[in-house]
This record gives structure tokens, sequence and C-alpha cells, in this order.
């Protein structure tokens, strides 16, 4: 490993920063030079004050990174270009109000979404009635719908886990050298939205558990391995994680409400950390003493 620090669009790069980006590159290989920037970016916290990844300094940094030899960038491919004019469609739904208890909605069932119009109507959905809004992730992940028949209650989504953090970290017992090689055991939940004009009793524990009880088995279809811990973070300012408590996720602690941009640190809300295991050793699998399953793709 190269251990000179790097400068570039007045960042100072740490020779670990440069293993991360080694890392989601590796870890990534499919991805595009604009997908892998957008990663690094968000893996990094490289932002402009806005908020908005700096890509196009990124991409510059990338091909220096590929020109020394550091990291093999993808093949530039000429025929995509990157579309900046994109919005997310504004669909309109049905608000009509659906409440009650549960058990007048069962069976609830979480449908995989399908491209098309389906990841349309998920999209929209999350970008209208979500706080986060929908915005683009990288790297593995499934979206679900929450239903009731053919009646959609609400959405979910399962992405990368974060790449540090330190309650995480101490309490499975990583090494940084364990994070690195086996952090795609973890899954974010990153999107949870119950609609607006819902109000079904016990609906948002009832799908978490849903999610918990097949995310293994559908994480397996699709990428050929399991997760074997579930991760996620509840904004302390707006919300308790009662429902996530009431789904028997387990409390870590929380964030330190500080991030990085630029070499500097800013505030960030301060979150709660709930993680939840999905099988009895995780851990051990986590740190390398037991295998996790994995099959081959046909």
């Amino acid at each position: 490993m190269d251990n000179a620090i790097k400068v570039f669009s007045g960042r100072t790069f740490s020779p670990e920063d440069i293993e991360m980006i080694k890392w989601a590159r590796k870890r990534y290989p499919s991805l595009s030079r604009t997908e892998l920037a957008s990663t690094v970016c968000e893996i990094l916290d490289w932002n402009t004050p806005s908020g908005q990844p700096k890509r196009l300094q990124c991409m510059n940094f990338l091909s220096i990174l590929d020109a020394e030899g550091i990291l093999q960038l993808p093949p530039i491919k000429e025929t995509r270009k990157y579309n900046r004019g994109v919005k997310i469609p504004q669909l309109e739904f049905n608000t009509d109000e659906i409440s009650g208890d549960i058990r007048e909605y069962e069976p609830i069932k979480l449908v995989i979404v399908k491209p098309g119009d389906e990841m349309k109507r998920w999209r929209s959905y999350v970008d209208q009635y979500h706080m986060l809004g929908d915005k683009q992730v990288y790297g593995s992940q499934l979206r679900y719908f929450i239903k009731s028949g053919d009646t959609e209650l609400g959405c979910m989504q399962f992405s990368a886990a974060s790449w540090s953090l330190e309650e995480r970290e101490k309490w499975i017992g990583w090494t940084r050298e364990d994070r690195k090689q086996r952090l795609h055991l973890i899954v974010n939940n990153s999107r949870f939205l119950l609609f607006p004009w819902v109000h079904v009793r016990n609906l948002a524990s009832r799908s978490l558990s849903l999610a918990a009880r097949r995310i293994q088995e559908d994480w397996l279809k699709e990428f050929c391995y399991e997760p074997v811990l579930l991760e996620t973070f509840v904004d302390t300012e707006k919300f308790l994680g009662i429902s996530y408590k009431a789904a028997n996720w387990i409390y870590l602690g929380s964030t330190k409400g500080i991030g990085r941009y630029g070499g500097k640190k800013r505030n960030l809300s301060v979150k709660s950390i709930f993680m939840y295991p999905l099988q009895d050793d995780f851990k051990a699998c986590l740190k390398g003493d037991k295998p996790y399953k994995v099959v081959m793709p046909e």
C-alpha cells in the first residue's frame, strides 16, 4: 500500500481513504466510473456544503489513482452519458385513509419491486413521502412493497451498510481488516415508509419482522450470498424507534452527529443505531471464524 498522504481539490486523503476507494472498486466491479465516483463520495462523505456529492472531482481523482497504478478503473463507455436532468416521476396515488387493527388486513406480505412501472411507483412514493426522499444508492440493494392483498401500504429498501461505525465495530469485536473483508455481510435498512394515510396498529413492527425472516433468502437468490446482520439509523430529533424495538432490534447507542467534509468536521443530526442479527453465530461469521452461506451463480 502507498502510505503517502494525497491532496486533491482541497481534500486530504489518508492511506485508509485510499484503501476504502480500492475496496469499493473491488467490492462492486460492475459499477461504471460515474457510479463508482458516486459510491466513493458516499463512503468518504465527499460533498459540497449543500450536501451534493462531488462526483466530477471524484472522477478526476480516481483517474489520477488509475494513472499511478493504485487501482484500475472500468473502461469508459462512450455511449453512456450521465443525465443530470432525470427527475423522479411525481405520480398521483389514492390517499384514502386506511386504518384499524392489523388483523383486519392479514396476511401482510412483502413483495420485491420489479424494474419498470413498479420501480417508478416505488420511487415516487419514497420521494414524495419519506423525509429523506429517494436518493440513489449503489452496490447490492433490494426494494419491497408492503402489501395487504393488492393494496400497497408502504415501502422498504435494504442496501449497503455504513462503512465505519464505532459502536458497531466494538459490539462485533471487529478489526479494520475484518470490516474491509466482510462489510458486505451487513445490510442497511436504508428506507422504511408507511404511507401517511395508513394507520394500521402494529403494521410497522410486523413489516420489520417479515423482512428479517426473508431477507437472507432473497439476498441469496439475488446476490449469491446471505447477509448475517441488519442495521439501521433512526433520527432522534423526529422518531423514537419504537417499531424497531417492538420487532426486537437491538439498540446500540447513538452516532456522534459528526461527519467529514473536505478534511473538516460538520454537524449532523444524532441518530440511534439499531441492529438485528439474522443468525445466532453472526459475530463469528463477521470475524471470519465461521463461513457464511454462498451459492455460485449459474
